[in-house]
């Protein structure tokens, strides 16, 4: 399977169509196809649904774009590597991380080392743990910011001076917005909207479930989010209340939404965290370093 090809598919999956592509591509229709056909007889499968004008791709077809998509990020990831290898320190660094305002300790290494080695260049991905793990382990980021709770056993990490702390994002017309906080009470008979990530049963402690107690299976959970932009849309609606990290959401002046913390003080953790045994490129060696320097005191593993 050549890497030509795979980028002549994916380009056809993204267009939709061959002509399409093949306009893209700068490749003619005919040779498009031929290629295309080849790639269904090497992996004995049917990738595309073909009509007059357009190109879908089969489940088969799907799964391939995925892999596709990822092999050739990493491609490009191993190319910047190498092309970037000399005295000058140069080349890209891949940080994933989920929506937490600790962030700010991240962006202030990376503008420290921008005037100190102005040819590196970072590239950002939001998700949550379960997104930015699953691209770690694929070697597509070199660095992840992980919200506790979350299982650290198979990566190395450093922990972050900083502590995220959890609340409800309600509207202001809402009468719980009286309150200064939010205690497990209160909660028991709203309709939630709660992230994804702390629901899931992981190894360690998960201060989250416990904070609820026994109370956690009377919650009545409406929906679930990874990312909390478009959780609060929800609520902005009146579908919930969002159980969240505080200052994600612009809760400042006469808009309709508020923020009151969880009673007791509920407080997550951070972490950046690297694959075990990674062998990072000078670039990414290079801003551990700074973290290390910057960081190293707020422990580790």
């Amino acid at each position: 399977m050549e890497l030509r090809v795979l980028r002549y598919f994916l380009a056809v999956a993204r267009e939709g169509s061959i002509t399409g592509a093949a306009r893209q591509l700068h490749v003619t229709q005919p040779t498009l196809s031929r290629q295309i056909q080849e790639l269904e007889d090497e992996l004995g499968q049917t990738l595309l649904i073909r009509s007059n004008h357009n190109a879908i791709p089969t489940p088969e077809g799907m799964l391939l774009r995925k892999r596709a998509e990822e092999i050739m990020e990493l491609v490009g990831k191993v190319e910047s590597e190498f092309s970037s290898m000399g005295e000058v320190v140069a080349g890209d660094v891949y940080i994933g991380g989920g929506e937490t305002e600790a962030m700010k300790l991240i962006a202030g290494i990376i503008r420290e080392l921008r005037e100190e080695f102005p040819e590196v260049r970072y590239h950002l991905y939001s998700g949550n743990a379960e997104d930015v793990t699953e691209r770690l382990d694929q070697g597509r980021l070199d660095f992840g910011i992980l919200i506790q709770p979350v299982d650290l056993a198979k990566y190395n990490y450093v922990g972050l001076p900083a502590r995220d702390v959890w609340g409800v994002i309600m509207r202001r017309d809402s009468p719980l917005a009286e309150k200064t906080a939010v205690t497990r009470g209160d909660l028991l008979n709203l309709p939630l909207i709660c992230s994804r990530q702390v629901l899931r049963q992981i190894s360690g402690v998960n201060e989250y479930l416990e904070w609820f107690g026994e109370d956690f299976g009377k919650l009545n959970i409406v929906g679930t989010y990874n990312l909390i932009y478009n959780a609060a849309l929800m609520v902005n609606e009146g579908i919930g209340y969002a159980v969240t990290l505080d200052k994600l959401v612009n809760v400042t002046g006469s808009g309709d939404l508020c923020f009151r913390p969880l009673k007791p003080k509920l407080e997550s953790g951070l972490n950046i965290v690297w694959k075990k045994y990674q062998v990072f490129s000078s670039a990414a060696e290079l801003f551990l370093e700074r973290v290390r320097e910057k960081f190293a005191g707020s422990g580790g593993g």
